[in-house]
């Protein structure tokens, strides 16, 4: 049991400092690209991401989730899985290289056609790493991720800004996808002890197969989801206007994802392995939301708070059509984070089957609610869509309540006081630096304000997982002066 706790200790130290360091790094690559770039040229890649998304998820198959599923996989899994993922993506492959003229009929974009062929090389790339990833994950080696995940980006991200100085525009950001995936796969052959043969055994595939086959759907949703607003401007508004919501909604996702990522990272493999103790599973699954909603929603709130002098300062004035769609996908930015420890458990309890359906449930209302709002432009289908993202957490809560036996009240004790904490602060700090002009002093002011105040709220409160953390990070730091002194 310390054993698992200390691993998981580690994993959220080491998922917080790799998505900490990536967030910068993409701050630093974004701020360079979003100055050099147009929102054209944004809106040129961003509506391809739906295709290579989905194209990733038909690859990979949930094959990763079921490995880590597994008590232990062997060679001949991580083996089978390999060889199906490379099949798989040279297939799609195939069939979107010839859809690509369709593709840029579609968006009445000609140039769509050479930039959507090479963009989607990444994820038959993606493929020939998806089988080491699904090893690292099982094995939560978060370090060595977190170490590729920096290089990919510093190298993909520095090719992307020489790409854009010596005007190649959008192209500069499909190279950039295209070298981040290549350097990734690379990092993940280095690190990880398993090798694919060339013995290829499908038997493991048919096996795992019942279960995937539903993450596989759910993937595909969620991408579709995820998209849904990008695929539709596209069609409807000009890429300008695809381009603002593109950028917001980037700095959003960045966001959020400094946590999901972190959490992802651990929630599942963690899970698996105590999901026959269902007294220890909402001990921890429950301290999880409670770490959770301590870091996000005063990340969030922040963000929305700050928005436009954010925008100001890193990527200029041709970027401030974008800060009100910042600001609406910012708040329900702050509970996506929790979507993925309510989904990590489902996942880790086999019942790919709640995963699935509850996914496909989120989508037809999402999209019921776009067609719905689509007359009334670009801000309220955004509005529309963040508040049923708040919303529909609460048909995740009820199947959580019986699966775990979880309350709505005890999942409301543990992240209410956050949110409330996080709204008080962030609500009183706005009209007080309201009157600083300098954009770069007021984003300092208010960032440095808002994080002090609410430590203090948090000390004062005596929120123990606050003091938790803070307790961790000083035995961790004594413990590592003490190794130094001797």
């Amino acid at each position: 049991m310390d054993n698992l706790k200390e691993k998981t200790a580690k994993g959220l130290l080491w998922g917080l400092m790799n998505n900490g360091s990536t967030q910068v790094l993409n701050l630093v690559f974004g701020i360079f690209l979003g100055r050099l770039l147009t929102p054209a040229d944004y809106g040129m890649v961003g509506v391809l991401a739906i295709f290579t998304a989905i194209a990733g998820n038909l690859q990979s198959s949930g094959f990763t989730q079921a490995l880590t599923n597994m008590k232990a996989p062997s060679a001949r899994d991580y083996n089978a899985v390999f060889w199906f993922n490379v099949l798989v993506s040279v297939s799609i492959y195939t069939v979107l290289f010839f859809c690509a003229p369709l593709i840029a009929r579609f968006f009445r974009q000609p140039a769509l056609v050479e930039v959507s062929r090479f963009v989607f090389l990444s994820f038959v790339i993606a493929s020939f790493g998806i089988a080491h990833g699904a090893y690292m994950f099982k094995n939560l080696m978060i370090k060595e991720g977190a170490v590729i995940g920096f290089a990919a980006l510093s190298v993909s991200g520095t090719a992307g800004v020489l790409l854009a100085l010596n005007g190649m525009n959008y192209w500069s950001l499909a190279w950039q996808q295209v070298i981040y995936i290549t350097v990734v796969n690379i990092g993940r052959y280095i690190c990880t002890p398993w090798h694919p043969s060339l013995k290829v055994d499908m038997r493991p595939i048919r096996n795992m197969f019942g279960f995937s086959v539903k993450i596989l759907f759910t993937m595909i949703l969620n991408t579709l989801s995820g998209n849904l607003l990008v695929f539709i401007f596209g069609r409807i508004f000009p890429m300008k206007a695809v381009g603002n919501f593109t950028q917001a909604n980037k700095w959003n996702t960045m966001a959020y994802s400094f946590l999901t990522g972190t959490v992802a990272q651990v929630a599942q493999p963690v899970m698996a392995q105590i999901s026959d103790d269902s007294q220890r599973e909402r001990r921890v699954f429950r301290k999880m939301m409670r770490f959770t909603a301590m870091l996000s929603f005063p990340a969030m709130f922040g963000l929305a708070m700050v928005a436009e002098e954010f925008i100001l300062v890193t990527i200029h004035e041709q970027w401030l059509d974008s800060v009100p769609l910042l600001k609406v996908l910012c708040v329900s930015g702050a509970f996506m984070p929790f979507y993925t420890l309510y989904q990590n458990l489902v996942i880790s309890r086999g019942r790919s089957d709640i995963y699935l359906w509850c996914n496909v449930a989120q989508i037809l209302v999402q999209i019921g609610i776009v067609l719905v709002f689509a007359r009334h432009g670009i801000m309220a289908m955004v509005a529309a869509y963040s508040a049923s993202s708040i919303l529909f957490l609460a048909v995740w809560q009820y199947f959580l309540h019986r699966l775990t036996g979880i309350r709505t009240a005890e999942v409301a004790r543990d992240i209410c006081p956050f949110m409330l904490a996080a709204a008080l602060v962030t609500g009183a700090v706005w009209p007080l630096t309201a009157a600083i002009a300098d954009p770069w002093l007021l984003l300092v002011c208010r960032v440095v304000i808002v994080a002090v105040l609410y430590s203090v709220v948090m000390k004062l409160a005596h929120a123990q997982i606050f003091d938790e953390c803070l307790g961790y990070l000083k035995n961790r730091h004594g413990g590592n002066n003490k190794a130094a002194g001797q």
